[in-house]
């Protein structure tokens, strides 16, 4: 059977994940970021709480970690170069580490930029990555701690990836982040349909999170920024894909 996700809205616009192994009863929660609302989506569905994987160490995606382990006994991976500020960590992981869900292949992704020692974990048999708060739904993490081109390698790593994957990212941005994206692409006819339907979803009170890699290929300004059309648009024509992308999200931060 496949691998079910889940998707946990918490907080005021956060997602969690569930990824629960019918067959071996296992699952798996991606980022701890409250209690209450992922305990009762276990008690839902008759789950325990196997693993907790963290992508990075803010308190959005970490504080509901201890009340988890009240009731769980959990293991619980992060990356090794942010553990002396992520809660303990069982396992310690880093680019490139072997890792594996109910014998399902998990890739531990650096994504560093939004923080330094931001990882996503991204499961090729299930088509699915849980990029926090680097790759999001039409936009990307603003860049806190790491470089415009940390956060420029970063996304190109997951742009790398299949484009059937699916994007679990760590917020519900996705209006504000197509609003933006309308200003870099106002002609962008993929993302004019975008729009039309993150309103209709919103209005609906649906979740926009998880997407598509191909959807975010054609209409996601950050990961565009190598775009002919993208580069003229902003008057940088022939300007390197890095500095593109640095230019695009200093335009978001104030936007």
């Amino acid at each position: 059977m496949p691998l079910e996700i889940v998707t946990v809205p918490c907080r005021t616009d956060n997602y969690a994940f569930l990824l629960h192994d019918p067959d071996a009863g296992q699952t798996a929660l991606i980022d701890a970021c409250e209690a209450a609302p992922i305990e009762a989506a276990l008690d839902a569905r008759g789950w325990g709480l196997d693993e907790v994987w963290l992508t990075h160490h803010h308190g959005d995606h970490v504080e509901g970690l201890d009340a988890l382990r009240v009731h769980h006994e959990c293991t619980v991976t992060g990356a090794g170069a942010d553990a002396y500020r992520l809660p303990p960590l069982d396992h310690e992981v880093a680019e490139g580490s072997p890792m594996q869900f109910a014998g399902h292949e998990v890739q531990v992704i650096d994504v560093s930029g939004h923080t330094v020692g931001h990882i996503a974990f991204y499961l090729p048999g299930a088509a699915a990555a849980f990029t926090g708060d680097s790759l999001m739904a039409c936009g990307c993490g603003r860049v806190f701690e790491g470089t415009m081109a940390q956060m420029w390698a970063s996304l190109s790593k997951l742009a790398a990836l299949p484009p059937n994957t699916m994007i679990f990212s760590g917020h519900e941005y996705t209006a504000a982040n197509a609003k933006f994206a309308a200003t870099i692409e106002p002609d962008n006819p993929d993302l004019i349909s975008r729009i039309r339907t993150i309103e209709e979803m919103r209005g609906k009170g649906a979740a926009t999170v998880p997407t598509s890699l191909a959807l975010e290929q054609t209409t996601n300004p950050f990961l565009r920024a190598s775009e002919p059309g993208v580069k003229a648009g902003i008057g940088m024509a022939g300007a390197p894909d890095v500095e593109v992308f640095a230019e695009i999200r200093r335009r978001k931060d104030a936007f």
